[in-house]
């Protein structure tokens, strides 16, 4: 169930915050929006939340992973503030709270389906990435694969995703 295009939502949102380059700034998008990030020590498992409590939104982000983990935790909590406002997982205080835990990398639950696409696509837009690469990258070149990722902030593992989904990858 397709609420919102995690695509065009997210060139949206960089256009409204007119990011012309990688890396994205997540925390200052979420920021420009009305969020607090916040980072806590949390489970190892758990990767952040999103909590709602009437007009205030907080990203709650887990402090011990690494800054690739956090900042695509940050996109993927934009995107459930963004696209998945009306939805409610669970009530504490009267408070919405989305979590980001291993289960929402399975690809079993739509809503975290759409989250997930909506981070990759905030933090490696389609466009930024054929900017980029004049020809699909070797997937084999890790070299090319490490450089592309430093470039974007993300993990290898999360751009080669991002371009094998684009089109963007040969020898796979």
């Amino acid at each position: 169930m397709l609420i919102i295009d995690p695509e065009r939502e997210a060139k949206r949102i960089l256009t409204r915050f007119e990011v012309i380059h990688p890396p994205v700034n997540v925390e200052a998008i979420a920021r420009g929006l009305g969020l607090w990030v916040v980072f806590k020590a949390m489970e190892l498992r758990t990767s952040g939340m999103l909590v709602r409590r009437g007009r205030q939104s907080t990203i709650a982000v887990n402090e011990a992973h690494h800054i690739h983990r956090q900042r695509f935790t940050i996109a993927h909590e934009l995107g459930h503030h963004l696209m998945h406002h009306a939805l409610v997982e669970l009530h504490v205080d009267r408070a919405l709270v989305a979590f980001r835990d291993d289960a929402s990398t399975l690809g079993d639950d739509p809503v975290e389906v759409e989250a997930n696409a909506f981070a990759a696509a905030l933090l490696m837009p389609a466009h930024f990435l054929s900017r980029d690469l004049r020809a699909p990258l070797d997937a084999h070149d890790d070299h090319a694969v490490r450089q592309l990722a430093r470039r974007y902030q993300v993990s290898p593992a999360s751009l080669t995703f991002r371009l094998i989904n684009l089109g963007k990858v040969r020898g796979g």
